[in-house]
């Protein structure tokens, strides 16, 4: 039998009804020259069900093995793969019909190795996600460095949301070096260091529900903050002048509250000027989203998402430089 031109790659934990609706989009695909690689990593929760639902609609494999984090999940997925192309998704991602399609006129007209697309909301998300889902891809967050070719935060690099290798670049590099915390920002520095050619799909996005609510949205950025440090003890070139944003963002918040508390007319001056930013904020997200809901939630959003990257990426920072210095 012919080996599929795409194999799909998806790690799942603990997320069985996510992964019925990614399969739901896979089956709608116009292109059909593809398999689909569950991976099952540790959950209490198994997809099971889910896998028997789909499974004589297209080519499923289904593997279930101990938690040992996504990137090493996804190199499991690798070794048992039999695509020329490998794609990364992650489980809370929905699909159009004509993804696949554009990603194999990409891949076919620029002779793309690695490659990746954009993620944006979808309709039928919740308000708070439609808000997480902007402060994620704002200017006035990120700087624009997210779902662009070439940006302030340097070379496109494809994040595993999204994210497509040839199988050559799998044989060259053997898959994922760390399992968690930038494993798939490390992975794509790799693979461009190796002279493997990247680019950025546009038209090959998908909606991406992200977290659900601001306290799983919390935890991931805190998460995202570390994760920045730690792709820094692999690539140092790598953290540029846009990654320390958030940081300072971090610490104005913390020097205005002990303002605040010991010089009150000095806090409420810094105060506005985290009153401004909401503000900036809600214009920016209203004039995109045309929703005064989503508008004011977003200011909840991008303050979240600034103070805990800041926060993350501060103690990940002092982590290292405590252990460079006893080393």
């Amino acid at each position: 039998m012919k080996a599929p031109a795409y194999s799909l790659i998806i790690p799942v934990y603990n997320r069985p009804q996510e992964l019925d609706e990614l399969l739901g989009c896979i089956q709608s695909q116009e292109l059909k020259d593809f398999e689909v690689v569950v991976i099952e990593d540790g959950s209490t929760e198994d997809a099971s069900a889910i896998i028997e639902k789909y499974k004589e609609a297209f080519s499923l494999a289904y593997y279930v093995k101990e938690n040992g984090g996504q990137g090493f999940a996804r190199n499991y997925a690798f070794e048992r793969a039999k695509g020329d192309y490998f794609i990364i998704l992650d489980s809370d991602a929905l699909l159009e019909p004509s993804y696949l399609t554009e990603v194999d006129k990409a891949v076919k007209a620029e002779g793309l190795d690695l490659f990746g697309g954009p993620d944006q909301d979808h309709p039928s998300f919740t308000p708070i996600q439609k808000a997480i889902s902007y402060s994620m891809t704002s200017f006035f967050t990120t700087g624009g460095i997210r779902g662009k070719e070439k940006n302030i935060g340097g070379q496109f690099h494809p994040r595993s949301f999204n994210m497509g290798i040839s199988r050559k670049v799998y044989e060259a590099t053997g898959g994922f070096k760390i399992t968690r915390m930038g494993e798939d920002i490390e992975f794509s520095i790799r693979c461009i260091s190796l002279g493997f050619k990247s680019g950025l799909i546009s038209k090959a996005f998908i909606y991406h529900k992200r977290r659900t609510d601001f306290r799983q949205f919390y935890k991931q950025l805190h998460f995202f903050g570390r994760a920045r440090i730690n792709i820094s003890r692999f690539f140092p070139k790598e953290l540029k002048a846009v990654h320390f944003f958030p940081f300072l963002f971090f610490s104005y918040y913390v020097l205005t509250g002990i303002a605040l508390l010991a010089i009150p007319v000095y806090g409420l001056i810094l105060l506005s000027g985290i009153i401004t930013y909401g503000l900036l904020i809600f214009i920016a997200a209203l004039i995109s989203t045309r929703s005064i809901k989503i508008a004011i939630l977003s200011i909840f959003a991008a303050n979240i998402q600034l103070f805990a990257y800041g926060k993350g990426f501060a103690e990940e920072g002092l982590k290292k430089i405590l252990n460079n210095r006893a080393a």
